[in-house]
C-alpha cells in the first residue's frame, strides 16, 4: 500500500499511525500474507465490547443488564461494523488475495467488519485504552446519540415478533436452508417467513442464530417497503 494511501485511510478514520506496519496489517487478509490482521482482529474485538458496554452502562443508568447486553449486540454487530467500514470506504484500502478480491471479497460484509475491528485492536497497540476508546466513541457517536432505550434494546426478531404480534399475524418462521464452509469458519443461511409478505427472505451469519436474526433485521425493511 502506497504512502498516499495509508495517509488517506488515516484521515478517513481521524488517526493518525506512526507506525504504518500495523495499519497495513489491519487491512491484510489472510488470503493476501500469512501476516494478517486475524490476531488482531480478536484484540479489537474485545475492545470494541468493552468501550461499547461502558458507553451504555453510563449513559442509560436505569436499564438492566440484559437489555444493555441487546444494545451492545445490535451496536457491535457485522452489519454495524460493515456500515461504519463502508462509511470509511474500507474496501478500497484492503490487501487481499487474487481469488478473494476476484471473488468480491472487498465488498463482503464480514469481511469489512474484521477490518474495522483489526483497526480498533492496531489503535490500541500503537496509542493505549484512552486514545482507542475516543477512536471508537468517534466512530459510534451517531448511533449512540440515535438510540432509543426504549425500543433500540430489542434485537431483530423481538422487534418482528411484535411487529406480527400487533398485526395478529402469525410468528415468523425460519428454516435453515444452507450450511456451508469449514467447521471452524461456517457460514449459516436462514429463511424467514411471514404472512405479509408474498415470499421468504434470505440472509446469513457465522451462526444459526446470527443469521436468523440478520433474516429477521431484513423482513423489517422488507415490510416498511409495502406499508
Amino acid at each position: 500500500m502506497s504512502l498516499a494511501s495509508l495517509d488517506q485511510l488515516c484521515q478517513k478514520i481521524g488517526y493518525e499511525f506512526k507506525d504504518t506496519s500495523l495499519l497495513t496489517m489491519a487491512v491484510t487478509h489472510r488470503s493476501f500474507s500469512a501476516d494478517n490482521n486475524e490476531r488482531i482482529e480478536f484484540l479489537g474485538d474485545s475492545l470494541l465490547n468493552m468501550i461499547i458496554a461502558e458507553a451504555l452502562y453510563r449513559r442509560f443508568p436505569g436499564i438492566d443488564e440484559g437489555d444493555l447486553s441487546r444494545i451492545r449486540s445490535v451496536l457491535v454487530s457485522g452489519k454495524t461494523l460493515a456500515t461504519i467500514a463502508l462509511e470509511f470506504d474500507l474496501g478500497r484500502y484492503l490487501r487481499l488475495g487474487a481469488g478473494e478480491k476476484n471473488s468480491g471479497g472487498q465488498r463482503r460484509a464480514s469481511t469489512l467488519a474484521d477490518v474495522v475491528e483489526a483497526l480498533i485492536g492496531a489503535i490500541y497497540l500503537e496509542s493505549g485504552f484512552d486514545v482507542c476508546r475516543e477512536r471508537v466513541l468517534a466512530w459510534f457517536a451517531p448511533r449512540l446519540s440515535a438510540l432509543n432505550p426504549e425500543s433500540s434494546h430489542k434485537d431483530a426478531k423481538t422487534r418482528l415478533q411484535e411487529l406480527l404480534q400487533a398485526r395478529k399475524q402469525p410468528l415468523p418462521n425460519y428454516q435453515l436452508i444452507e450450511t456451508a464452509g469449514a467447521d471452524h469458519q461456517q457460514t449459516f443461511v436462514v429463511a424467514c417467513s411471514v404472512s405479509l409478505l408474498t415470499s421468504s427472505v434470505s440472509a446469513s451469519g457465522s451462526s444459526r442464530r446470527k443469521a436468523e436474526q440478520a433474516a429477521a433485521e431484513q423482513v423489517l425493511l422488507a415490510l416498511k417497503e409495502v406499508e
